[in-house]
């Protein structure tokens, strides 16, 4: 064990951060309009990194991180991706789901996934492997799910913008990307910067009474 540091704010310096931050998350959107401008190596590797940092059951961080950036990769995907998506659009999904994505103007057509520098295929290990020994994860599901959630944070944090695409079923960027069999895939992120004219819905969130319940 090690002693644990804090920032040491006072009160005052914790509600500014506090308020600081939940003003600058706020702005993130999910993004579909991406440009082609690149994104160094470099912050990707930090991008993932700042992932690595979430917690995880019992610290066996069951996760990982695929970042792809080849062109002909990124094209092989987005070809499985639409052929999933035209089933979804077309026979998968009810009628009320379709109606609830109207507002994003989404169809099985994913021209992002090769536009965007980036995808980051993010991978859940439902167990780990050592010297052929099957190796227990815990919490897998939770765990990959926080570590998703800052690497969005770090995507925005850096002035990038993201999308968290989940075509069903994912199982091709498992075959694509060749990975062992104790990994699946989870969400495929494309990553990059906002096209120019790159436009958002407008959507209002929640209010602070509809979210939270409070136990005083």
């Amino acid at each position: 064990m090690i002693h644990y540091k804090t920032k040491g704010y006072s009160a005052e310096e914790t509600t500014k951060a506090a308020k600081t931050f939940y003003q600058e998350l706020d702005t993130r959107r999910s993004v579909r309009e991406f440009s082609d401008r690149p994104v160094s190596k470099e912050v990707i590797e930090q991008l993932i990194l700042t992932a690595s940092s979430a917690p995880s059951g019992a610290h066996k961080q069951p996760w990982t991180f695929v970042a792809v950036s080849n062109p002909e990769i990124k094209k092989q995907i987005r070809a499985a991706a639409e052929k999933e998506e035209f089933e979804n659009y077309n026979g998968r999904m009810s009628e009320e789901w379709l109606e609830d994505l109207k507002v994003f103007g989404t169809d099985d057509q994913k021209p992002f996934l090769e536009i965007a520098p980036w995808l980051i295929v993010v991978f859940k290990k439902v167990h780990d492997v050592e010297d052929g020994v099957k190796k227990k994860n815990y919490y897998v599901n939770e765990s990959v799910g926080l570590a998703s959630g800052f690497l969005l944070t770090a995507i925005h944090n850096a002035g990038l913008v993201s999308l968290t695409h989940t075509p069903s079923p994912l199982n091709f960027l498992q075959k694509i990307l060749d990975r062992p069999a104790n990994e699946r895939p989870f969400l495929l992120i494309p990553v990059g910067y906002p096209a120019d004219d790159a436009m958002v819905p407008e959507l209002k969130r929640k209010e602070l009474e509809e979210i939270s319940v409070w136990v005083e």
